[in-house]
């Protein structure tokens, strides 16, 4: 094993300036698998399709939902996910840790779900994080209670349910996947 101070370590100007899809977690790039499949995709567009039914009920809200849009956490970490939920417009990159994301997960792409970003997003005070697991049909989900995340939700069906943004906001767990 190579001591840590040998492992080339990168920054959001090196991201910038690769081809194809990365993340950059702590300085240390980690290449995206390719492009989500269809049903990645479809589950995604219901997510984000009943976040939005219940933000047109809400008065006052700011709440806004954003599909693989970059979130710059700091000058060595950039993510993807698949879902944001932010409490205000994003004109280019997130900067500001989203209310909740949503990540639909794969067999590729479960270490670094589970584990990484779990920890990152823990860290980066996300309010909830939900992983959406298609090939169970399944879905967990995780609030943040005093810095740290408190599963909340773990089944195949039922409803969701989380506020943000002045809204509460209910996700039918049957729909994502139906």
């Amino acid at each position: 094993m190579l001591p840590k101070e040998y492992i080339p370590r990168y920054t959001v100007e090196d991201y910038k300036q690769w081809k194809g899809d990365w993340e950059l977690i702590e300085g240390i790039p980690f290449a995206m698998t390719p492009s989500p499949f269809g049903k990645h995709q479809k589950i995604a567009g219901r997510i984000v399709q009943q976040i939005l039914n219940y933000a047109d009920q809400c008065k006052n809200s700011q709440l806004n939902t954003y599909v693989e849009l970059d979130w710059i956490v700091n000058e060595e970490t950039v993510v993807r996910p698949d879902v944001s939920v932010l409490c205000k417009e994003v004109p280019e990159h997130i900067k500001t840790p989203p209310k909740a994301v949503f990540k639909v997960v794969s067999k590729s792409t479960a270490v670094k779900d589970e584990k990484i970003k779990f920890e990152l997003y823990e860290k980066e005070g996300v309010d909830y994080y939900i992983l959406v697991y298609p090939d169970i049909q399944k879905v967990r989900g995780f609030k943040l209670q005093n810095k740290k995340y408190e599963k909340f939700f773990d089944g195949d069906e039922g409803i969701l349910e989380i506020d943000a943004c002045q809204c509460k906001i209910k996700i039918d767990i049957k729909k994502i996947f139906s």
